[in-house]
């Protein structure tokens, strides 16, 4: 008789061929999808470790693993990805959300008054994290999202309404600033543009290359949307408004060098990542 397939077995496994995989977080991983799978959380699977699974917990399982190792990326596979600590539905439709974008929370954070009102702005929203996640931490505050993708917004809304922050953000399809009226004005303005070079998007991890082109091809040098951002956003910036854009790890310094030479900001400053990465690079609108 063979020797049943029990959680803690179907854990070990797949650890085992994560790891041959080479994959980052092997027991991680294999914990996230079996939870997935048997529809409970990981702290579940801590009180069954010796629950025989059956045929169809497996097969669901099986499934999962397959399009692990075919290089799918988890959130895409459980359709959920936390950021800020607050939960967001993710499918192939959006850029998964990443740590490294948390740090244009921080900046906005630390630089205003979360207490005040006030209208954000947040350019190439994609799933909306950015922008609802803003919303969650100012009380008092509206937003405005862009995003060229119809499919991207309607992640983003499904977001908005997951996050309960619905009623204060107004979604707009078009290109980058497209959308915007000239009665449009906002005191704080974020953005996570595409922003990696044409030819490095196919060298890119295989998960990488799961994601939308759409939200990760950045141009010839990967400035491309972030120069056209910069180039036009001021008019829509209030006086002392922030603007706070990221961006690639080696882009800190022509990001910086772009907002300078438009004169309408004060000193462009950067704020590295978890990291330690050069990821965000903020500036303040002159006063006019």
């Amino acid at each position: 008789m063979s020797e049943e397939w029990t959680t803690l077995r179907v854990l070990e496994w797949t650890t085992g061929r994560f790891t041959e995989a080479e994959m980052d977080s092997p027991r991680l991983e294999a914990q996230v999808l079996l939870a997935h799978a048997l529809k409970c959380d990981r702290v579940a699977l801590y009180m069954q470790y010796d629950k025989p699974l059956g045929e169809p917990e497996l097969a669901a399982y099986r499934a999962l693993i397959r399009r692990r190792l075919d290089g799918e990326p988890v959130a895409y596979l459980t359709g959920q990805q936390e950021f800020w600590s607050l939960p967001f539905n993710v499918d192939k439709r959006v850029l998964i959300p990443r740590r490294d974008s948390e740090t244009i929370i921080e900046v906005v954070r630390d630089e205003t008054d979360l207490a005040a009102p006030a209208r954000l702005l947040d350019i190439a929203t994609g799933s909306g994290v950015l922008a609802i996640t803003m919303l969650r931490e100012m009380a008092q505050a509206t937003a405005v999202a862009t995003d060229l993708s119809r499919d991207a917004l309607d992640v983003a809304k499904d977001n908005a309404v997951l996050n309960d922050v619905v009623a204060r953000i107004e979604f707009r399809q078009g290109d980058l600033l497209q959308p915007l009226t000239n009665e449009d004005e906002f005191n704080v303005v974020i953005s996570n543009p595409p922003y990696i070079a044409t030819n490095d998007v196919p060298t890119l991890s295989s998960e990488v290359r799961h994601e939308p082109t759409l939200a990760l091809d950045g141009g010839p040098d990967g400035l491309e949307y972030l120069r056209r951002i910069i180039s036009d956003i001021h008019g829509y910036i209030s006086a002392n408004g922030l603007l706070v854009l990221e961006h690639a790890f080696d882009q800190d310094a022509a990001v910086r060098k772009l907002i300078d030479a438009t004169h309408h900001y004060g000193p462009a400053q950067t704020r590295n990542d978890l990291a330690g990465q050069p990821r965000v690079t903020w500036a303040r609108r002159k006063a006019a």
